[in-house]
Formats: C-alpha cells, sequence, structure tokens
C-alpha cells in the first residue's frame, strides 16, 4: 500500500508540474504585456506554488527546504516598463530561483513525476491483454494488437503480454518512492538559498519589521497625544475655569457656587473615563493583570454578537507578544461585528510546545469577503504580528464564513496566572 500511496503522490506531482506550467506562463505574459498589477499576482501565484511544494518535500520525504522571508506587505512599488519588469522579477535571488524552478518543473519534473504512474498504467494494459487480448485479435476483429515486442494474437502470447505488463507495473510501483524522495532532493537543490542569502534576507526583514513598529508606535503617541489634548486636558482646563468662577462667586451667591461645584465634578468624572478608556486603549489593565485568556474573554462579553472563546494556554507568553495578539483579536471582533454582519463568533487560542508557536483561531458567520490588501485593519494586524515574526491567513470568500489564523513564535515565560 506504501507503494500504491507513492504512486497517487507522483501522479499529485505530475498534476502541479502542469500548475507550474501555467504559472511559468503568466510570469512570461506578464513580464511582455504593460497590465496593472499582473506580475505582482502572477509571481504570487508562483510563490503559492513552490511554498506547496516545499511542503510536500517536508511532509513526503522530511527535507526541509528553508525559504527566504516574503515581502512585507505594502514594501514593493510595481515595476513599470519593460526592463524593469525584468529587474524585478530577476533582481530578487529567491524570486529568480522560483521563475527557474517553475520553468523547470514544467517539463523535467513533471516527465520525472509521471514516469511511474504512466509505467503502472502500462502494466495494467499489459493484464488488460492477457484477459481479452486473444478475444480483440480474434473475435472483434482487431489485428494488430502489440505490447512492446509481443504481438498478441491468442491465449499464450496474451499470457506473456500479461506476465511483461506485471513486470512493467511492478517497476512502476517500485521506482514510485524513489521518484517523491527525488523530486524532494530536486526542490532543495533548486530552491534552498545560501546561508549568506538567508542572512541577508532576514536582516532586510528585521529592518522592514523594525521600520513598522517605529512607525505604529509613532502614530500610537500621536493618537494618545491627540486624545489627550482633545478629551482629558480640555475637560480638566474647563474643570479649573469653572473652580475660578465658583471662587470668586462663593461670598456673593453661594446656590451659583453649588451649582458650578456639581458642574466641575462632572467634568471631572468625565476626564476620569476618558483617561481609563485611554489607557484601556493602551494597555488593557486586565490584560495586565490577568493576561490574555481573560484579557480575550473580557474582549467576547464586551462584543455584541454571542462569542465563544476557547484557551488551553499552560503559562502566559511574554508582555510585548501578548499585547500584539490581543489588539489583533480586538481588530478581527471588531471587524466581525462592525463590517461582517456576523451574529456569532468563534475564538480558538492554544500553544504549540513543539513548535514553540502561539496560535490564534477567529471564526464568524457574518458575510466574508474580507481581505487584507482591501483594508487597513488586517494590514495592521499583519505588520503588528510580523514584528514578532508572526504570520496571518485569511480565508474569507464571499458570502462567508470568516476564519483569520494568526501564529506568532513565542516563549511562556511568565508563570500562569489566569482561570484559563
Amino acid at each position: 500500500m506504501e507503494r500504491v500511496e507513492a504512486v497517487r503522490r507522483c501522479h499529485r506531482l505530475w498534476w502541479l508540474s502542469v500548475v507550474a506550467l501555467h504559472w511559468s506562463t503568466m510570469v512570461h505574459i506578464a513580464v511582455w504585456t504593460p497590465v496593472p498589477g499582473l506580475l505582482p499576482r502572477a509571481a504570487a501565484g508562483m510563490r503559492r506554488l513552490v511554498d506547496r511544494e516545499r511542503a510536500l518535500a517536508a511532509e513526503w520525504s522530511g527535507l526541509t527546504v528553508e525559504a527566504t522571508p516574503a515581502p512585507t506587505a505594502g514594501k514593493e512599488r510595481e515595476a513599470l516598463g519593460l526592463l524593469a519588469r525584468y529587474r524585478w522579477l530577476f533582481g530578487d535571488a529567491q524570486r529568480f530561483r522560483e521563475w527557474r524552478w517553475t520553468t523547470m518543473y514544467s517539463f523535467v519534473g513533471g516527465l520525472i513525476a509521471c514516469v511511474p504512474g504512466a509505467l503502472v498504467l502500462y502494466g495494467l494494459w499489459g493484464l488488460f491483454l492477457a484477459a481479452f487480448g486473444s478475444y480483440l485479435a480474434d473475435d472483434a476483429g482487431w489485428d494488430g494488437l502489440w505490447y512492446m515486442f509481443i504481438h498478441v494474437e491468442d491465449v499464450p502470447t496474451g499470457l506473456m503480454a500479461g506476465l511483461l505488463g506485471l513486470a512493467v507495473g511492478a517497476t512502476g510501483l517500485w521506482l514510485a518512492p524513489g521518484t517523491v524522495d527525488c523530486h524532494a532532493r530536486f526542490v532543495r537543490a533548486t530552491l534552498a538559498p545560501s546561508e549568506q542569502e538567508l542572512m541577508a534576507a532576514r536582516i532586510a526583514h528585521l529592518a522592514a519589521t523594525r521600520s513598522d513598529a517605529v512607525d505604529t508606535s509613532a502614530a500610537e503617541l500621536r493618537r494618545i497625544e491627540r486624545d489627550l489634548h482633545d478629551g482629558a486636558q480640555a475637560r480638566l482646563v474647563a474643570m479649573g475655569m469653572t473652580l475660578d468662577a465658583a471662587e470668586h462667586r462663593l461670598n456673593d451667591d453661594p446656590e451659583a457656587v453649588r451649582a458650578l461645584l456639581a458642574e466641575a465634578r462632572a467634568s471631572s468624572s468625565a476626564a476620569l473615563k476618558e483617561l481609563r478608556d485611554l489607557v484601556r486603549g493602551i494597555h488593557p489593565p486586565v490584560l495586565a493583570d490577568r493576561g490574555l485568556a481573560d484579557a480575550v474573554r473580557s474582549l467576547a462579553l464586551l462584543s455584541p454578537l454571542a462569542a465563544e472563546v476557547t484557551v488551553d494556554l499552560p503559562a502566559r507568553p511574554e508582555a510585548p507578544v501578548e499585547s500584539a495578539v490581543y489588539f489583533a483579536v480586538a481588530e478581527t471582533v471588531t471587524n466581525a461585528a462592525k463590517h461582517g454582519e456576523a451574529e456569532r463568533l468563534w475564538i480558538d487560542i492554544a500553544y504549540d510546545a513543539g513548535t514553540g508557536t502561539l496560535r490564534v483561531s477567529v471564526g464568524d458567520d457574518g458575510r466574508g469577503g474580507a481581505d487584507p490588501a482591501r483594508g487597513s485593519g488586517l494590514a495592521g494586524i499583519e505588520r503588528r504580528l510580523a514584528t514578532f515574526d508572526g504570520v496571518i491567513a485569511v480565508n474569507s470568500p464571499a458570502g462567508g464564513p470568516t476564519q483569520i489564523s494568526m501564529e506568532v513564535p513565542c516563549a511562556l515565560q511568565s508563570p500562569k496566572t489566569t482561570s484559563c
């Protein structure tokens, strides 16, 4: 059965070579055709195929093929002009390797992958001739039935074709596992970057995410300053003016002073509420005191949607990771209620100790259509998580439902303090 499964895998690899031919053709067309956005989309499709091949190599043969980080969203400008498109395609070493592999795999890889399946099918044809070859040659009037060098015209020649077909099919089954492993080695040989390139790409990725983190922090500071200036500060100034007026009228009109003091008390209460809301927006107290699990539960309780939260965290992640994941979940919950027109919400948080990864899944029964490329919210989540080498995957077809998965590599350092 393992060899039969290997033949099935070879057939799948052959089908992927057809897909590789499609993307290779699309990339060539995009280079020569000045259609806006076509080349980045074709390159993205090519990268998805290559990532799938890497995953299959790891799953089927246990060979890990590393890749340089994908360009950060929004950091690349579209290439204009034929020469610029060529430079855009071949200027990046990883993208050039992906294009070279896709073009080669379209022909060489597909040819190699189809050999075991073709041999098995040809062996089955020999067995078919062993059973029905003589009938087809005599009664059905089929003349000239050949199986390799055997002319099938009666039972003995049919049996010879069947034996030969059995050997051919067995050869295909024998070659299948080696072909799958050969595919994995081919993927590693053609797609694996050098150590220097991995280091350079890592440095560039860290520089891009650091720049995003600095920009995000600066924007957050400007927001806090604006909220303080327009909110609590204005109310405190008004309260000071009210108390000053009350001081001047203390001896003349005690009733007016009483009204002014009530107004000052209301202003102080409003200012205190705005300060609490501001602090909650910076770092919610429940997140600092109780951790990510209870903070997300509190978020679900405040949501207008019927929310179900499942948490499996043996301990608390690091504080920066907790904050990033909390606000990412808060953004998805807000989107589900505001834009998704959802009624129910599911939040699952778990930690994979084997890979050291915090996994978060947020799903809703809304109308779908969420796309990080068309909205600043999901793109902001992507940038926020990229600071910690995290990733986000969005599955939101039109009509729903929406499933958003987030993964952040981290360590659980703090002791468990929540009730989860």
